[in-house]
């Protein structure tokens, strides 16, 4: 069996996460994302149990819209926090 030698100089920088400067709007994306996965913001409903004053269904153009505005408030949210 061979011995493991030293670690290799690469081996450290490797291992550690690339820290990249990230644009106002991908940080907007980021928590566009957030919110409609955690909230299912923007998807249609669906048949349930229960009680929903929201409309039956939406169609797909209504669904995009409604992710489209969500992303702008979230790009003038994220301007908001550099002024």
């Amino acid at each position: 069996m061979a011995e493991p030698g030293p670690p290799a100089a690469n081996a450290e920088n490797a291992s550690a996460p690339a820290v990249t400067p990230r644009g106002k709007d991908e940080v907007a994306l980021e928590l566009m994302k957030f919110i409609a996965v955690n909230t299912g913001y923007g998807k249609g409903s669906q048949g349930s149990a229960g009680f929903s004053g929201k409309p039956a269904s939406r169609s797909a153009e209504e669904q995009t819209d409604a992710l489209l505005e969500l992303f702008e408030r979230c790009r003038r949210a994220v301007g908001k926090e550099e002024s």
